[in-house]
Order: C-alpha cells, then structure tokens, then sequence
C-alpha cells in the first residue's frame, strides 16, 4: 500500500508536471484547433493524462479493503497460538492470555491503520485527478469556428 501511494505522490511531483508541458507543447504545435478532428485528439490527450494520473488507483482501492481483513487473520492465528500456549501449560493464566491478545491485536490495528491512511490518500489523489483533468481542459483550448 505504501509503495502505490509513495508512487502515486513522485508521479505527481515529478513526473506529471513534464508530462502536462508536453501535452501543453504538442497541443500548442498543433495548426488546426478547431475541427472535429482536433476536438477528438483534445479529448484524447486529456483521457491519456487522466488515465496516467490515477493508474495505481483502482490497486489502491482493492488492497485498501483487504488491509483490516488481513489485520483480523493475523489477530486469529494469534489467538490460536494463545489457546495452543494454554493447552500446552494446562492453566488459563491471565498474565499469559492478556499477553497474547495484546499481541494478537496488533495487527488488527496495524491493518486499520494502513487501510485508513490509505483511504485518505485515495482521496487526495482522486481529487488531484478530478482537479488536474479540470485543469487541463481549461489549458488545451480550441478555437470555436
């Protein structure tokens, strides 16, 4: 998870700034800006940018669900090693089981934690979409006829 996001954070600082002047340059260079032709390859520079922008997205919102599922495996699997250690020793000891549950609990906090600052990030990179598309459309004009 926090690899996509510390991806999705350097494209946008550097990459998508060099990418936009080139889609600003190519735009620029183009003669004819105000057939239907020029409209559809307007239209189709800016899908290609916002498909760039949030390419790791949907990933994103894939793992971000499986993040406290995986958090409540791990809280599993160390409740049964508590109860293994209780069987194994004979006594339900509560020094012994609050010690294990603490463990056990660490991942189920571990995969909120990261499920919900990936949520948040998510967002943000969601709304910089939105906002650079917009942006976009407002920088590669075409002249009305």
């Amino acid at each position: 998870m926090w690899t996509l996001i510390v991806e999705r954070w350097w494209y946008f600082r550097e990459i998508f700034p060099r990418e936009q002047q080139r889609l600003r340059e190519e735009w620029d260079r183009r003669h004819d800006r105000h057939s239907w032709y020029a409209r559809r390859i307007r239209a189709m520079l800016i899908s290609q940018a916002n498909v760039a922008m949030g390419a790791t997205l949907p990933v994103m919102r894939v793992v971000i669900p499986m993040c406290p599922l995986l958090g409540l495996l791990g809280t599993v699997t160390g409740m049964l090693e508590v109860f293994d250690v209780m069987t194994l020793q004979g006594s339900a000891d509560a020094r012994t089981m609050a010690s294990g549950v603490s463990h056990a609990m660490v991942s189920t906090m571990s995969g909120l934690a990261v499920s919900l600052s990936g949520m948040f990030f998510v967002h943000r990179f969601q709304a910089r979409v939105d906002r650079e598309t917009e942006r976009l459309n407002d920088v590669l004009t075409y002249e009305e006829t």
